[in-house]
């Protein structure tokens, strides 16, 4: 094998295939490097084995609709964990196998060991030397696990090994309540097992509008118990095999602790010291968001690896930059897109373009919905959580969104839409909105928005007024 190469991928998660694409277009010079496991993370451990399980919790929850429904005997149903977790288990692999159809076929470009480079163009694997004109990094993640708690790992569990155990206790404590940590709490305690869940901040899921907030802790609080503010400790259960946590006054016995602490780049051991430029206090070099370039060196930071944005379509976004740039004689510059975030919970949470706090409160305008009384909402037991538009005074142009609603997914591409394009409140509100949909709520936040704008003309039918019966909206 030719050991000289245009360019040298490292790492095969979502943002190494991507690049990977890019560079099999214009070379057939390149090697893909992979140290552990193959397949990404997304689908060995992360978007798509929580979505499996996430699917399977929410059905068993619904039984507690049923009675308000007409529907009799919900109390005898029951939920063999084991085997949603078997089921769990083999979906993970078929999606895994799904990622894997593009590596096997690379046979002797795709290596596995652990790269570490040794200057610019040049890096080791296996105790070989190779030479590449252009480097991509795309080394992924892994879960943040504190030092302080390793002497607990029988029963510490992350999202690297939830999936793999053959059944769960039946009590639980959830550690961290970022996205990860929201949906598998809510998850696990809708599949039976008795959750407490402690984050160290007062905002959960990434939210940063506080009435969005307010209403999702809220929310959760009823299913399971929730402590914020405080930095959780452990500490063992003397002759019990389990583990206390302990926040402040409060503290849980558990059997085992999922811990939701959020991912950290894979970058030690790499040598990204040896490329001659200052590293930050995480150890990471400075990266163009549009060119996925280190400075001006022939080297690309990808996906998980830069800690930017740890989101799957970010991450082929960045996969597909870094391949092009690597394969042409100058980076091209290429426009990001807007920022989108969802977190699967029920009600789902999201967070469409600019967040709340960048805003300031004076300089933008809100409208609302509360879904406790909207219509379709009600008619299907899913009534509850608000929805938050923004948007710029003057103009009417929407800015962003923050949400803890019903089909949270569905309304925020809607908005990222509407973002990506600058439309305005008018401009959605001459939209149709069929009757009866969820996306009517979508349209009392807007009409709530446009009464605190310049009304629009007599013959725009962005101007029709709501009915204001509760029924029609």
């Amino acid at each position: 094998m030719n050991e000289i190469f245009d360019v040298v991928i490292i790492g095969a998660g979502t943002a190494g295939l991507a690049a990977l694409r890019e560079v099999k277009k214009r070379t057939g010079n390149f090697i893909l490097i992979n140290d552990g496991a193959w397949g990404t993370v997304c689908a060995r451990v992360g978007c798509m084995p929580s979505k499996t399980l996430i699917e399977a919790a929410n059905a068993f929850h619904r039984r507690g609709a049923f009675e308000e429904f007409g529907i009799r005997g919900a109390e005898s149903l029951t939920v063999d964990i084991p085997a949603v977790l078997q089921r769990v288990r083999r979906l993970r692999d078929d999606f895994v196998a799904s990622t894997l159809k593009t590596t096997d076929a690379l046979g002797e470009r795709a290596i596995s060991g652990r790269a570490r480079l040794l200057g610019v163009g040049r890096l080791a694997v296996n105790d070989r030397e190779f030479r590449a004109r252009n480097i991509i990094i795309a080394t992924g993640s892994h879960p943040v696990v504190p030092d302080a708690w390793r002497p607990f790992a029988k029963q510490l569990l992350t999202t690297d090994t939830l999936f793999e155990q053959e059944t769960l206790p039946p009590r639980m404590a959830v550690i961290g309540l970022g996205p990860i940590g929201i949906e598998m709490a809510q998850s696990l305690s809708r599949l039976g097992i008795d959750v407490v869940a402690f984050g160290a901040g007062t905002n959960i899921a990434g939210l940063s509008d506080p009435r969005v907030n307010t209403t999702a802790i809220d929310l959760l609080r009823r299913e399971f118990a929730v402590h914020l503010g405080e930095e959780a400790d452990l500490e063992a259960i003397k002759g019990g095999g389990g583990v206390r946590v302990r926040v402040n006054e409060s503290e849980a016995a558990v059997d085992s602790v999922l811990i939701g602490l959020g991912r950290r780049p894979n970058i030690s051991h790499l040598g990204l010291e040896t490329l001659g430029v200052k590293l930050d206090e995480h150890g990471l070099p400075p990266v163009n968001p549009h060119t996925m370039q280190i400075g001006d060196l022939p080297v690309f930071l990808a996906g998980d690896a830069n800690g930017n944005t740890l989101l799957l379509h970010e991450a082929a976004d960045e996969g597909h930059i870094a391949g092009i740039n690597a394969t042409r004689a100058g980076s091209a510059f290429f426009a990001r897109r807007t920022p989108l975030s969802i977190v699967f919970s029920d009600p789902g949470i999201a967070m469409v373009g600019r967040g709340f706090e960048s805003k300031g409160d004076s300089n933008i305008l809100a409208g609302e919905v509360d879904f406790r009384h909207q219509s379709r909402a009600r008619a299907g037991q899913r009534n509850r959580g608000i929805l938050r538009i923004y948007g710029e005074p003057g103009s009417g142009r929407l800015l962003g969104a923050e949400m803890c609603s019903p089909a949270a997914e569905h309304m925020a591409h809607l908005l990222a839409l509407a973002v990506d394009r600058s439309l305005t409140v008018h401009d959605m509100l001459r939209l149709p909105f069929y009757h009866p949909v969820l996306e009517e709520g979508l349209r009392t936040a807007l009409r709530e928005l446009a009464a605190q704008l310049p009304a629009c003309g007599e013959s725009d039918l962005a101007g029709c007024e709501p009915l204001n019966v509760q029924s029609l909206e």
